[in-house]
């Protein structure tokens, strides 16, 4: 039994309409088994799918899904392969200083210090 690529991405939720599983194939994001893949290629049960979304998602088929499911459905019918994200490096908050004896700050430096003054707090 076969699928069509793209109903079984968004199916497992990797795209989030159809549509954009079936333009995501025609622009050349969807690759099965490292060929690149048309909207109505078959996939298969051991098929490696690789999907260039946000960042590439590398997932190998365990089932075969015409119809969308619930998400723990959906991520049992694939294998995630997609290697880890490396860790965000933190980096200090910006410091705004102005030049002393510069005066009053014009209306552009006001908003920009009320930017930088809003990122180093809390949302409440």
């Amino acid at each position: 039994m076969t699928a069509r690529v793209d109903a079984w991405c968004w199916a497992v939720r990797l795209y989030k309409s159809r549509s954009q599983a079936t333009a995501g194939a025609k622009a050349g994001h969807i690759r099965v088994n490292g060929e690149r893949a048309k909207p109505a290629q078959p996939v298969k049960v051991g098929d490696e799918v690789r999907v260039f979304t946000d960042r590439e998602h590398i997932v190998v088929v365990k089932e075969l899904l015409a119809k969308r499911v619930s998400a723990p459905l959906a991520q049992a019918a694939y294998e995630d392969r997609t290697p880890a994200l490396p860790p965000r490096e933190e980096r200090p908050a910006p410091v705004f200083q102005r030049e002393r004896g510069a005066g009053r700050p014009t209306k552009r430096d006001r908003r920009v210090l009320d930017r930088l003054i809003a990122r180093g707090r809390p949302e409440s």
